[in-house]
């Protein structure tokens, strides 16, 4: 391969702003179903610390939404400019799809989002409560349709392909196309699960410290409720995305479980050195059977290996097996942690165990590298192929792009996201220091608004020591 080869800085390209963009929407997605949850339970029950709450934690989803909008904008030109091939191709169904994630989430979120930052005591609480309530919603209907796109590319249907143009046939087959709801689902429960870590390891730093204990102890105990029941279920879901991988890119499979030879009985590597060259794993240590059983629920059922393709047709095995392991161990810890809460709480002693906080605090960003680490199996695990079994990514880059060109923009985009990310994390970090108890749970709010970050009400740079 060569070093300034354009597809594959394209590619590298488009992987460092997704990877990038990726982490915002999966915790704004958890943070504004909690932060709905909490406008609903100020609303029924007229507890001020579920307003202090709900305050609070709004300033940082105004903060990452921004970080996300941002970051995320660049990839559309990305389409035009790296994948201009790709973008003629499959406009017919990419582009709508597009249109509608604008139409129905994107303009619901910008609107709501006015009120839900700017609204407080200044329109009724029902409609403050009705606003958060759209903004979780319009999270959640934005990942339906940029999923149904992304699913789309991994399984296509609904399309005929004419003179090298996709054609759609069905919206219904080719928008619910095989593994959308798998992947919806997948990526869902993984939001809920970040939102839920994160207000976890926030409220655990600050009873760790004694800070506004009666409101942290709320919020910890309620992300704990929330990590509880959908540890266990990303399990599940995570199983049943499997067998559909399973069944619709069985060599992504293979990759995923360093299996290069077609057998029944297949072993589950839990640590493997993958060798390409050599078409073997080396220094390998396995659970036999374990691979067929869990994707065929048989123990001696078949499962395809990398072998069955040319060496051109497979996925870097690597990448795909080592990111695969990552994402499952970071659940089976998140498991563990579930687990371990539930047993402190019947105990009693769920508050005082700052064993708990501690790890709570190390996991903050632990659903975060597991987004990332599912995102490189599912993406990487469809090389070399854009469109799967269609269109290669050689055949979808744009035919005039040179290596030198994607390397120049890419160090923009590198330095440039530097700086994006050390300014949001910084001004993050300083919402955090202030804590909740910088929110007046009782007083009308006296903020005016003259631009979108003004809700937060913390100057970027301060000369207050704490």
């Amino acid at each position: 391969m060569e070093v300034l080869d354009p597809v594959f800085l394209s590619r590298l390209q488009f992987a460092f702003v997704v990877s990038f963009h990726a982490i915002f929407p999966a915790f704004t997605i958890g943070l504004a179903a909690y932060i709905a949850f909490l406008e609903a339970k100020w609303y029924r029950n007229d507890d001020p610390i579920y307003r202090q709450l709900s305050e609070f934690w709004t300033r940082i989803f105004a903060v990452v939404f921004g970080m996300g909008v941002v970051s995320g904008i660049v990839m559309s030109f990305q389409f035009g400019t790296n994948w201009s091939e790709f973008s003629f191709a499959a406009a017919n169904f990419i582009g709508p799809i597009i249109s509608y994630e604008v139409l129905t989430a994107f303009f619901m979120e910008a609107v709501f989002l006015g009120v839900l930052l700017f609204g407080r005591d200044r329109v009724p609480r029902g409609t403050h409560l009705f606003a958060a309530c759209m903004v979780a919603i319009g999270t959640f209907i934005s990942s339906f349709w940029i999923l149904s796109a992304n699913s789309w590319m991994h399984t296509p249907a609904g399309f005929e392909l004419r003179d090298g143009i996709f054609y759609v046939t069905s919206w219904i087959e080719a928008i619910f196309n095989p593994s959308l709801w798998y992947r919806f689902a997948h990526v869902a429960v993984a939001s809920l699960l970040t939102g839920a870590f994160v207000v976890a390891g926030v409220s655990a730093y600050y009873l760790l410290r004694k800070r506004e204990e009666e409101a942290n102890r709320r919020a910890l105990s309620m992300a704990l409720w929330m990590i509880l029941f959908t540890a266990p279920a990303q399990a599940f879901v995570g199983d049943l995305h499997g067998l559909n991988t399973f069944e619709q890119q069985p060599i992504k499979v293979a990759a995923m479980e360093g299996n290069w030879e077609t057998r029944e009985g297949a072993p589950f590597y839990l640590f493997a050195w993958p060798d390409s060259e050599a078409e073997e794993n080396r220094f390998s240590v396995g659970i036999p059977n374990a691979a067929s059983f869990i994707l065929t629920h048989d123990w001696h059922g078949e499962v395809p290996g990398l072998k069955e393709v040319s060496a051109d047709e497979r996925p870097p095995v690597g990448v795909v097996f080592w990111s695969f392991r990552v994402m499952l161990a970071i659940g089976v810890i998140m498991i563990a942690i579930a687990v371990w809460s539930l047993w402190l709480r019947i105990r009693g002693r769920l508050f005082v165990s700052r064993g708990l906080q501690r790890v709570l605090q190390w996991m903050i960003p632990a659903p975060f590298i597991a987004v990332l680490a599912g995102w490189f199996v599912t993406e990487t695990g469809r090389y070399p192929w854009l469109v799967y079994q269609h269109m290669t990514l050689a055949e979808g880059v744009t035919p005039s792009l040179t290596g030198g060109m994607v390397l120049a923009t890419l160090i923009g985009y590198v330095a440039v996201y530097a700086i994006i990310f050390s300014a949001g994390i910084y001004y993050l970090s300083r919402i955090v220091v202030k804590g909740p108890e910088s929110v007046d749970k009782y007083a009308s709010t006296e903020v005016a608004p003259s631009r979108p970050m003004s809700l937060v009400n913390i100057p970027f740079e301060e000369n207050e020591q704490r």
